[in-house]
């Protein structure tokens, strides 16, 4: 099993950019990981389903034939034991995953169509910086609960 993060544009904040680093590094002692940022698409002068339309290719490629796991607010939400289990259970079925986290126009339409399933980090819309840094920290916290180890609590 292997996961991918596509994700659009690179952390701007240097403080998130180290705790997204740190998390990441972290989360790939547990689960093969692949992160790929994509270009942001620029916004002047075309329509916000354009820029959603453009990033959604980028992202989409960068995912390949992974299942792929939209990152959406109105997504399934699952506390931490339970998305261990699902990423354990995709792990036993040797599924590749991707997880696709939108820009600051959100998804688009073919993204959240095609995806698996929708998962929602948390209620609010996050900026794509603070959802990268939630699903890094998830992805590491699920490692550590699948092997028992004491991180989470």
């Amino acid at each position: 099993m292997r996961l991918i993060v596509a994700v659009v544009g690179k952390p701007r904040n240097a403080a998130l950019a180290a705790a997204i680093a740190e998390y990441e590094t972290r989360a790939a002692r547990y689960w093969p990981l692949d992160v790929h940022e994509v270009r942001e698409e620029r916004a002047s002068g075309i329509s916000s389903t354009l820029v959603r339309s453009r990033e959604g290719e980028r992202l989409r490629e960068r995912a390949g034939a992974a299942r792929l796991v939209a990152c959406d607010p109105g997504g399934k939400s699952m506390d931490s034991e339970a998305f261990a289990r699902w990423l354990q259970k995709e792990r036993d079925n040797d599924r590749d995953a991707a997880f696709i986290i939108g820009g600051a126009y959100g998804l688009s339409d073919e993204i959240l169509q095609a995806a698996s399933m929708k998962l929602s980090l948390a209620p609010w819309t996050l900026p794509h910086e603070l959802a990268r840094l939630v699903l890094a920290e998830q992805l590491y916290r699920a490692g550590s609960i699948i092997r028992g180890e004491p991180y989470h609590k």
